[in-house]
């Protein structure tokens, strides 16, 4: 028993069946489709001083892995390509290696090191602690990182 009200022209059942082929095959057809990229050869590299953020596309994914040297901090090596008070950037990361400490504009701190899984909201300054490099795989922050 169908309980759709027929529409002018429609019979109910069949109708509605119709149009729910026409949405299914409309999703399928905007879906995204399997992908594979290699972050070692990446399709753009962004550089700044002592570091780097290795960019693969997948559609609407921005999947990038920063490589950020002793030394580095947002405020010095990025600040000056974006101009803004703070890293306006919203990241969703793992740490592969090294350690990084984060401040949020709010004073909020936190350091994270290799084998965190991490989200970092706007409004922050991050710095790399030690002598051992960061290396870190952001899955929604790097789409406009650090454009020149």
């Amino acid at each position: 028993m169908c309980c759709i009200t027929p529409f002018k022209g429609g019979d109910g059942c069949k109708s509605a069946r119709m149009l729910i082929n026409k949405v299914n095959i409309s999703i399928l057809k905007n879906m995204v489709k399997m992908q594979k990229k290699n972050l070692n050869s990446a399709e753009e590299t962004r550089t700044f001083e002592k570091g780097k953020v290795e960019l693969s596309n997948l559609g609407d994914v921005v999947i990038g892995r920063a490589t950020l040297e002793p030394g580095w901090s947002w405020e010095k090596c990025v600040k000056p390509l974006v101009k803004t008070d703070s890293c306006q950037a919203s990241h969703t990361q793992y740490m592969v290696s090294g350690r990084m400490k984060v401040v949020m504009d709010d004073g909020t701190e936190e350091e994270f090191r290799a084998g965190d899984a991490l989200v970092i909201p706007p409004g922050h300054n991050a710095w790399v602690v030690g002598n051992e490099p960061v290396v870190a795989v952001d899955f929604t922050g790097f789409k406009d990182y650090a454009k020149k």
